[in-house]
C-alpha cells in the first residue's frame, strides 16, 4: 500500500467512525477522541487531517451521502428507470440500520442548519446533489419512454419533500407509517405525473 493509499484509508476510517458517533450522540456532545477511539487512531492523527469538529462533521456528511449512491447506480443501464428511482427514494427513506444512521446525520445537519450559515450552505449543497441524483433518474426514464413527460423539477422536488416527511415519521417509530405504506404512499403520489403504476416496484 503506498502513502497516499494508507492516507485514504486512514481518512475514510476516521470518517466512517464520525459518522457512527455524531448518529449516536448528536454534534453537540462529540468529542473528537471520541472519534479517534472508534477509528482507532491517535487524537493526533485525527487532528492532522481534521482541525475541527466542524470540518469532521462537514467531511462527514458529504461522505456519508457519497457511500449511499455509489451501490445504486451498479446497473443502471441495464434495469427499468422505475426500478433506478425505486432504490433511489428507498435509499432517502430510514430502511435498514445503515439508512437509519445517515437519517440521525441528516437530522443533526437540519438542527445545525438553523444557527450555524456553514451548516445551512451545506444542507442547501447536499439537498442540491439529492436534486439532481432524483432528476437525473426521472429525466432517464422520460429519454427512454418508461415515463410520461413532466416537469422533472417540480417531480423531483415533491418526491424530496414526501421522503422527508414520511421518514420523520418512520424515524419517531410512528405506528401509522411503515416502510411499505410511505414507499407506496410516495409512489403512488407521482405514478399519475410518470406514466406508471401506483404500486412501488420490486427492488432487483
Amino acid at each position: 500500500m503506498t502513502k497516499a493509499e494508507r492516507t485514504r484509508e486512514t481518512r475514510e476510517r476516521i470518517l466512517a467512525a464520525a459518522c457512527e458517533v455524531i448518529a449516536e450522540v448528536g454534534f453537540e456532545k462529540i468529542r473528537m477522541w471520541m472519534v479517534a477511539k472508534r477509528a482507532e487512531v491517535s487524537t493526533a492523527l485525527l487532528h492532522y487531517h481534521f482541525e475541527t469538529r466542524e470540518k469532521l462533521f462537514t467531511e462527514a456528511m458529504t461522505y456519508s451521502f457519497a457511500q449511499t449512491g455509489t451501490e445504486l447506480e451498479r446497473d443502471a443501464g441495464s434495469v427499468p428507470a422505475s426500478v433506478i428511482l425505486a432504490r433511489i427514494l428507498n435509499s432517502l427513506l430510514p430502511t435498514d440500520p445503515e439508512l437509519r444512521q445517515d437519517w440521525r446525520l441528516w437530522q443533526e445537519l437540519w438542527v445545525r442548519a438553523l444557527r450555524d450559515e456553514a451548516a445551512q450552505h451545506l444542507a442547501i449543497d447536499l439537498y442540491g446533489q439529492l436534486h439532481t441524483w432524483v432528476g437525473e433518474a426521472i429525466q432517464r426514464g422520460i429519454d427512454s419512454g418508461e415515463f410520461t413527460p413532466c416537469d422533472v423539477d417540480a417531480t423531483t422536488t415533491l418526491l424530496l419533500a414526501l421522503c422527508d416527511g414520511f421518514g420523520i415519521r418512520l424515524m419517531l417509530a410512528d405506528s401509522r407509517v411503515s416502510v411499505r405504506t410511505a414507499q407506496n404512499a410516495i409512489w403512488g403520489t407521482v405514478a399519475g405525473t410518470l406514466g406508471v403504476p401506483a404500486e412501488f416496484p420490486a427492488l432487483q
